[in-house]
């Protein structure tokens, strides 16, 4: 058996990552920041075919601890860096870990054999800071796709600064080292929405969908949104972990970074999804999918089916 090493597996985004290649047939090891809170991983033990699952502790700024996570793995998902809207310090809580941990990461895996292919979970902020709203050289009528320049504004959100620079990290790792023994490939998801596998309260993607179905804003850029009754980018969590799996399985796609995305309703329209209720608007696609649909065969459900699946 295949071993698949998943750093944040036990996330929004990294349960179903984790279900998925312990139900493909993987062993898989996930790693969490605090082996004591059982409360956050347990629901992975319930999963089909669980006796092939390991759970570890890590540090992902702690280099050390990164040598014995990776050693042995088939294939190892990056997933564990912090997804934040609230930020009392940026530096410490999103720039080191986001940024450090991906130089540590990429200087222990470039010395660890056996590994076939790495997938990082970027984000959208790869190629836009200002998600949800567009590239300052952007209207809501055009289309973006991976051929489009990046777009970064030092007025962005901490976690899509963090985000960017972390990605250009990858690439400029990717382009210094063209006789890598492994693939290197990223995924980009615009809003990941969908219901947790997990009881978890703190997951920021639910969060986030809890405040939107009920219309609170407890900060300014939430507020914003509302006042704005912007176009909100979607994807089913579900969708992003199949590109997920496929960009782990598939070869020849070697420092690829692609877009994961459905369909832009205005955040009103969310909010009534999330509601169970019609949308009154028509969906949008600013990000195309095109690129991960023709490469890796995946195809994304309508918006609505993931936000009238959310539950909290």
């Amino acid at each position: 058996m295949k071993k698949a090493c998943i750093i944040g597996g036990s996330g929004f985004i990294g349960s179903y990552n984790t279900r998925k290649f312990l139900s493909e047939g993987y062993k898989v090891k996930v790693s969490v920041t605090d082996i004591s809170k059982k409360e956050k991983y347990e629901h992975l033990q319930r999963f089909q075919n669980a006796e092939d699952l390991e759970i570890v502790q890590l540090n992902v700024e702690n280099k050390s601890e990164l040598v014995e996570f990776v050693q042995g793995c088939d294939i190892i998902i990056h997933g564990g860096t912090p997804f934040q809207l609230d930020v009392k310090d940026p530096q410490a809580e999103l720039f080191d870990p986001t940024i450090r941990g991906t130089v540590n990461f990429l200087e222990v895996v470039q010395k660890t054999p056996g590994i076939e292919k790495v997938v990082f979970i970027a984000s959208v902020a790869t190629y836009n800071t200002n998600f949800p709203l567009n590239p300052e050289n952007k209207s809501e009528d055009d289309k973006f796709n991976e051929d489009d320049g990046p777009f970064m504004s030092e007025q962005s959100h901490p976690y899509g600064q963090a985000k960017f620079i972390a990605n250009q990290t990858v690439s400029k790792f990717v382009a210094d080292n063209p006789n890598l023994s492994f693939e290197i490939t990223s995924v980009s998801p615009v809003g990941v929405m969908g219901k947790s596998l997990s009881t978890r309260q703190d997951s920021t993607s639910t969060g986030l969908q809890f405040l939107f179905k009920n219309k609170i804003a407890p900060n300014p850029f939430i507020e914003m949104l509302y006042n704005n009754n912007v176009y909100f980018a979607v994807v089913d969590v579900a969708d992003v972990s199949e590109a997920i799996y496929k960009a782990a399985i598939t070869k020849n796609i070697h420092g690829k970074n692609y877009l994961l995305s459905s369909e832009s309703y205005r955040v009103s329209d969310v909010t009534l999804m999330l509601n169970n209720q019609p949308p009154i608007g028509k969906p949008k696609i600013f990000y195309s999918n095109e690129l991960v649909k023709k490469d890796l065969g995946v195809n994304f459900k309508p918006a609505m089916l993931p936000l009238n699946g959310y539950s909290m």
